[in-house]
């Protein structure tokens, strides 16, 4: 049989009333105790949110799961629905003739901003580049993430894939 030990600490008092409000964090007071027995804690976290899958294995990639786009002297959308998305791949520049960019936007229809851009001014010793990028985004009802290039000379390709859905549900492979 355990030992039993009251705790007296504001701080932690506090932070219980902040995480528990259910548990005496609406005025009443309480006591916090601490004990010398061992009591075992199951996680049941992933059952109660309908995942049985871990973590690490719930972001893995699949042919259903990823959307891949190729984007050139273009504009695109490439994700027009809401939820949380992973975006990745690289930006490649082929010719060095002249200053080229190509960049990630979002718009709501009304206004538009930058995200990511990739700008390559060029010299007399031209070498090709390519820049990797891995970055995710929540898009709401209306929102839209776009890839612009403003030249044949830069690519920008990758996939997407959603990682949530706009009330955080999280999407398995």
């Amino acid at each position: 049989m355990g030992s039993e030990y009251f705790i007296n600490s504001q701080e932690l008092e506090n932070k219980v009333r902040d995480l528990l409000p259910s548990q005496g964090g609406a005025g009443a007071g309480f006591d916090l105790s601490a004990s010398t027995q061992i009591v075992p804690i199951i996680d049941l976290t992933e059952s109660a949110e309908g995942s049985n899958i871990r973590q690490d294995l719930q972001k893995s990639f699949s042919f259903k799961s990823i959307s891949s786009y190729n984007v050139s002297n273009t504009t695109t959308n490439i994700i027009t629905n809401t939820g949380y998305y992973r975006i990745f791949g690289n930006a490649l520049e082929t010719a060095g003739t002249a200053s080229v960019s190509a960049s990630f936007e979002l718009t709501d229809g009304a206004s538009t901003k930058s995200l990511l851009t990739f700008v390559t001014a060029f010299g007399t010793n031209y070498e090709p580049v390519s820049q990797y990028y891995d970055f995710m985004v929540f898009l709401e009802a209306g929102d839209i993430l776009q890839a612009f290039s403003n030249s044949t000379n830069i690519t920008l390709r990758g996939v997407t894939r959603q990682i949530a859905s706009i009330d955080g549900t999280l999407t398995n492979p």
